[in-house]
């Protein structure tokens, strides 16, 4: 005979993170659940902080450049282009066409370089081990690019204010221009692997569903974003650098699941490619850093001799940029302020200055796309599995040292 009782449950508290290989770093979620059921999701930041902002605003401008590397480490380049751009409006410094055109493919193999990051650890994340070792193969490729153009690999500072630190040779754009024929081929391949993978499909189809409304009213921001259906792009709405002389289609999803802002990212991987491929064959001759940028000896070149060289300096050009002063001195400090958001791999990152006419920014704040993603978190999982969280953390694409900052 069997007894029948009445079972009482309760809600469990666990913390997944910071330690955790899913949490992509330190980030740390406070889970409740009724069983396999997320009740309720409490993202927490703040681990990895190191002042990157009060920092800067200690530093001059040029001074401050590299700082912006350490913020999304895994797209360096793409921070530095943002920074550079954002300083560059501030200071009224017009750069050199051929540097507008060398950014932009920088931008774009990092554009690249994330989404295979992203690609490999968000497959492995749900199961999928093979097209990691696929794509990290491929971003080898663009790493070597990087280190022909400046030396380095992973913490470049090659943008400067005003351009670029030195041009690029004639031996860059052969392999740069040979990657953008083979590079097609390689995305079918990690394709084949997993886009009609039934457990992938499982894993991702209907999973963290955001309407285009929620995304809007979260604050997201590039795939995340477009994978809602909300076709926003700061390189179509405010184009930088070579933008708006190039062709390229916005991504967008239908559903705004996990696959969607999947399939949005395997896309980009094409338009960013064509990108490429388009500012090679358009590349202008002349100069690659501005004749007014401040502060930099370009007797240090990279390691191979530049094709041409830096427009020359002129007469008392100051090496401590000054920003335009509004009000009389006897007034006291002039301050100006500005925004400028450049389209990183994540999303819109943004630099607010504001200024007080010397060297150094009086007030620098960064727009970090992770840190706006994070939130979103609770929207995502509640409602959901455990399981579910983790493919909800990897279709954000964060990384905590620009959501930490």
């Amino acid at each position: 005979m069997s007894v029948k009782r009445d079972l009482k449950t309760k809600l469990l508290t666990i913390n997944m993170g910071p330690q955790h290989p899913a949490t992509h770093g330190v980030l740390r979620l406070v889970l409740e659940l009724d069983g396999e059921t997320v009740v309720n999701c409490k993202p927490y930041v703040g681990y990895l902080h190191r002042g990157t902002e009060k920092l800067g605003e200690n530093r001059t401008y040029p001074m401050a450049l590299p700082l912006t590397d350490r913020l999304d480490y895994v797209s360096s380049m793409a921070n530095n282009i943002g920074f550079c751009v954002a300083v560059e409006r501030l200071l009224g410094i017009e750069v050199p066409e051929r540097a507008k055109y060398i950014r932009t493919i920088m931008a774009e193999l990092t554009r690249i370089a994330n989404h295979i990051v992203w690609i490999a650890t968000h497959a492995l994340d749900i199961g999928a081990m093979t097209v990691f070792l696929y794509s990290m193969r491929d971003r080898e490729w663009i790493l070597e690019l990087y280190e022909m153009a400046c030396g380095a690999r992973l913490t470049v500072t090659y943008p400067r204010i005003g351009g670029v630190r030195a041009d690029v040779d004639q031996e860059f754009l052969d392999h740069c221009y040979k990657f953008t024929e083979e590079f097609p081929k390689r995305v079918e391949q990690y394709e084949t692997l997993i886009d009609q993978n039934r457990i992938w499909l499982q894993r991702t189809k209907g999973i963290g569903v955001l309407t285009a409304e929620e995304a809007i009213n979260l604050g997201l921001t590039g795939p995340t974003l477009r994978g809602s259906g909300v076709p926003y792009d700061v390189r179509k709405f405010a184009p930088y650098d070579a933008y708006d002389k190039v062709e390229f289609e916005v991504p967008v999803g239908k559903v705004g699941d996990v696959y969607d802002r999947y399939r949005c990212r395997m896309e980009e991987f094409r338009q960013s490619n064509s990108i490429i491929r388009q500012c090679l064959e358009k590349m202008p001759s002349g100069y690659v850093l501005a004749a007014d940028a401040p502060g930099y000896d370009m007797a240090a070149g990279p390691r191979k001799k530049p094709a041409q060289p830096s427009a020359p300096k002129a007469e008392g050009a100051a090496d401590t940029p000054q920003p335009p002063a509004n009000q009389p001195a006897e007034q006291g400090p002039a301050f100006e302020e500005i925004y400028v958001a450049t389209e990183v791999p994540k999303g819109e990152l943004g630099f607010y200055f504001v200024s007080d006419g010397t060297g150094k920014p009086y007030r620098m704040r960064i727009r970090a796309p992770s840190f706006v993603h994070a939130s979103a978190l609770p929207k995502m999982c509640e409602g959901s599995l455990v399981a579910d969280v983790i493919a909800n953390i990897g279709t954000i694409d964060i990384v905590l040292g620009e959501c930490d900052r």
